[in-house]
């Protein structure tokens, strides 16, 4: 048994009792952990358990289970030098049996990542990246001035441009040799090339391509055996060092054979390279969305200072700072405009094309394009606040996250050398078994090693997920987890909000009925009801106090002020006691006399509010709210995606009914208050559905998170939402078919994806091994396939995986 301890922190905690039930979760409930001590004071968990039985994120999410919180901290870090999908499990591995403060370690292959959370105060970046570099790899700390992705660019670059040395290496030696070789065996050239130093010129030759071009294959593979895994690097440099030292102990020792295969060991080596170049340069492009994200970043901003501008860099710039922005420059951070007017290009946030109009008092964001006239603005995100930082933020944590469909792949590349090499060891042990003949079966031995190809299983899923999130972040469409993005592939039901969902959610004022007498008049009506509902933050409240305002009334300041949520308001107004709110809410004898125009009102679609004055019924007020311009179009679309779209609505069912047969929606559930709203998503669960809620991420926030997908729309720049699986920074309804259709494309790309990787190795292994050997009929080079071809297959392998994710880029939504 390991025993390990970790302290916690923790918050949420308001009592000793808090304390008491954290061990008793951690203690009793979760199996492993030896002890547990919670200190309220303190706000910190010891923590004593068996590593061999939990680990760190299980007792984390024991607390949360319980109802606390463990904050973490998280940190990215580019690592240089992975060469296949085993040695991000290997970083994986170390860091988690390395370090005890990791909760979560997850490295991306595709885009050469690593996204760890970890326990504040427990360790740190330091030392994570300290522990990445003895596993054999390099690691980039983070740093987040300007110039750090530039660092991180020059770093890959770096890496690109020594493989590229090697690769022209290995083609400067690997081709005459090739040539000669050839010529040689097909009796081309004269007598002169069967003499004995022309072998010794051939190992010259093969042997700069076998320890500088292909040294990294024996340093991976190393590294790789070391943490107790075996990854492609040892695959490569057994199959080349089979065929290169068997030719060497032919020149030392004649009686072993007459053949050599110093370019079967040359030329295996150099088109690996060129296939891992070829792939290194590709996968690379999958990565686009991010550096697109970030060149919206401009370098430089014009501030106020002193009365005077003058340009600063953007790492300069403080919040609560007047920046100026002329026409056509881009926003450097995010502020609230103080002066001008003028109109932004925010299309690289919410997807939709058309400028959105800025004046006094709007919001700007960091990176999106001013038109023709002059802002000037107070800074009120810089850094990593900016709405910006946030979705590149998002976009790599997406990116960097695994979906469920990676499980099976990831199952199989954990033992997939080992089968591999136990396979080459059988294919030889049978042929030679068989023909007695040593040369031959060692060809075969060699040509298992050099096709098997774990690459293209390890690239199949991140690098889809990498393209399709990338490309939804171009859109506007923001996923939180690749889970999420597999998640929506599956759903069958999509459940709509109503007010400012389907409809655009500024509800306006269309009829005032009175019934009063010569004491209270209508203005004196609307002046009481308006007062009532200055307090309010409710949109139907608002719109009541702007058509006050709209008839010049002067309203007064409410006192004893009280709103019932989903129902209305109440407030002492010149001395009267006014109640505003939904005709249910109130005594139903009171509106009576109301009755007819109420149901006429409600038949229209409009959605009514009582105004009682002192107990007395007084007014009917009717409030409209119009239909988004695309919500029928997108709607029709979701239909046609073989989706069922239900609309969920505080309003009553007359009401609701009449903006659902605008938009052609059948399932409607009216008169749902906001704190009823997730258990009405849970009981269509209930049935069986996988469902998606769409809100607005904040006062939907309970019915996201119960929803299968939670799809936060029309945040605009806020995008730091802690609800929502999806984000949509527009408004548009189109917004969520394409949110499906990026998923579906990219799900569609994952499934190709696996294919490829898995008929690849299914088929092409079995034939290096020899089973076409026995039908005559079937050409020779796939009988007796030579390392050669099978090394060029296995370079074609991997970039034809990562050219179709590519392809991502292209599809249109």
């Amino acid at each position: 048994m390991t025993e390990r301890t970790v302290t916690l922190p923790i918050s949420g905690m308001s009592c000793v009792n808090c304390a008491t039930n954290i061990e008793r979760a951690l203690g009793k409930q979760l199996g492993g952990v030896l002890e547990a001590n919670v200190n309220f004071a303190a706000e910190q968990a010891q923590v004593r358990y068996n590593s061999e039985r939990v680990n760190v994120a299980d007792v984390v999410e024991q607390v949360n289970r319980a109802g606390f919180k463990v904050p973490l901290a998280h940190v990215e870090l580019p690592v240089i030098g992975m060469s296949c999908a085993n040695c991000a499990a290997n970083i994986e591995r170390v860091l988690n049996e390395k370090l005890d403060g990791i909760v979560r370690a997850n490295v991306n292959f595709a885009s050469e990542r690593v996204f760890i959370d970890y326990l504040t105060g427990s360790l740190s970046v330091e030392q994570i990246v300290a522990t990445i570099e003895k596993a054999g790899f390099k690691a980039l700390a983070p740093d987040y001035a300007p110039a750090a992705p530039d660092a991180e660019q020059a770093a890959r670059q770096a890496q690109i441009r020594d493989q590229t040395v090697k690769f022209i290496t290995g083609v400067v030696f690997a081709l005459p040799l090739f040539v000669l070789s050839m010529l040689r065996d097909f009796s081309l050239v004269g007598a002169w090339s069967h003499a004995a130093w022309v072998n010794w010129f051939f190992a010259a030759l093969a042997t700069p391509v076998q320890f500088y071009t292909g040294w990294d294959y024996y340093a991976g593979g190393f590294k790789s055996i070391r943490n107790k895994s075996a990854n492609m690097d040892v695959l490569v440099a057994l199959g080349s060092s089979v065929a290169y030292f068997y030719s060497l102990a032919v020149l030392l020792i004649p009686d072993l054979g007459g053949h050599v295969y110093f370019e079967t060991s040359a030329v295996i080596i150099t088109l690996i390279k060129l296939g891992k170049l070829l792939e290194a340069r590709t996968k690379g492009k999958t990565g686009n969305a991010i550096r697109k994200l970030m060149d919206l970043q401009p370098e430089t901003a014009v501030v106020v200072e002193n009365g005077k501008e003058i340009e600063i860099s953007l790492a300069q710039v403080q919040k609560g700072a007047v920046v100026i922005v002329r026409p056509g420059d881009r926003i450097a951070v995010d502020g609230v405009v103080l002066d001008g007017i003028s109109a932004v290009d925010e299309s690289m946030f919410s997807g939709e094309p058309m400028p959105v109009d800025k004046s006094p008092g709007d919001s700007v964001a960091g990176g999106t394009i001013n038109g023709q006239g002059r802002l000037k603005f107070r800074a009120t995100r810089v850094g990593q606040e900016t709405a910006l930082a946030q979705i590149i933020r998002l976009v790599r944590q997406a990116q960097g996250s695994k979906a469920p469909i990676q499980a099976l792949a990831d199952r199989v590349a954990s033992v997939f050398v080992p089968a591999v090499i136990l396979t080459a060891v059988f294919t030889f042990a049978v042929w030679y078994w068989a023909t007695g003949a040593f040369t031959p079966s060692m060809v075969r031995l060699v040509a298992v090693l050099v096709i098997a190809c774990p690459c293209a299983l390890g690239l199949a899923t991140p690098t889809a997920i990498m393209a399709g999130t990338g490309k939804g972040a171009e859109k506007g469409i923001l996923f939180k987890r690749a889970e999420a993005l597999e998640r929506v592939n599956q759903l069958d039901t999509l459940i709509l909000d109503k007010t400012g969902t389907i409809t655009q959610g500024k509800p306006v004022v269309t009829d005032v009925v009175v019934f009063t007498d010569e004491t209270l008049t209508q203005n004196k009506v609307l002046y009481l009801a308006a007062s009532a509902e200055t307090a309010s933050e409710h949109p139907l409240g608002k719109a009541i106090v702007v058509k006050a305002r709209q008839q010049g009334l002067d309203l007064s300041e409410p006192r004893s002020f009280q709103a019932h949520s989903g129902m209305g308001v109440e407030a002492q107004i010149d001395g009267h006691a006014v109640r505003v709110g939904k005709p249910k809410w109130f005594d139903q004898s009171l509106l009576v006399r109301a009755a007819d125009k109420l149901a006429s009102l409600q038949q229209q679609g409009k959605t009514v509010m009582a105004v009682v004055v002192d107990k007395h019924i007084r007014a009917l007020i009717a409030v409209s709210d119009t239909l988004k311009p695309d919500s029928r179009e997108a709607i029709a679309d979701l239909h046609r995606k073989g989706l069922q779209v239900a609309m969920l609505t505080g309003d009553n069912l007359e009401t609701a009914r009449s903006i659902a047969d605008q938009v052609n929606i059948e399932e409607i559930y009216a008169g749902v208050q906001p704190d009823e709203k997730a258990a009405k998503v849970g009981e269509i669960q209930k049935q069986g559905r996988l469902v998606a809620m769409v809100g607005d991420g904040i006062n939907d926030a309970p019915a996201l998170a119960q929803a299968d997908v939670g799809i936060a729309i029309g945040t605009g720049a806020d995008v730091a939402i802690e609800t929502g699986d999806v984000i949509l920074a527009g408004e548009s309804l189109g917004g969520i078919a394409k949110a499906f259709t990026v998923s579906r494309q990219t799900m569609a790309a994952i499934r190709q994806n696996l294919f490829l990787a898995f008929i690849y190795n299914i088929i092409l292994i079995p034939v290096a091994a020899g089973v076409l050997a026995p039908l005559e009929f079937v050409p020779g080079m796939l009988r007796q396939l030579h390392p050669i071809l099978a090394a060029l297959a296995m370079a074609i392998s991997s970039i034809s995986v990562v050219s179709n994710s590519l392809r991502l880029y292209r599809a249109k939504f």
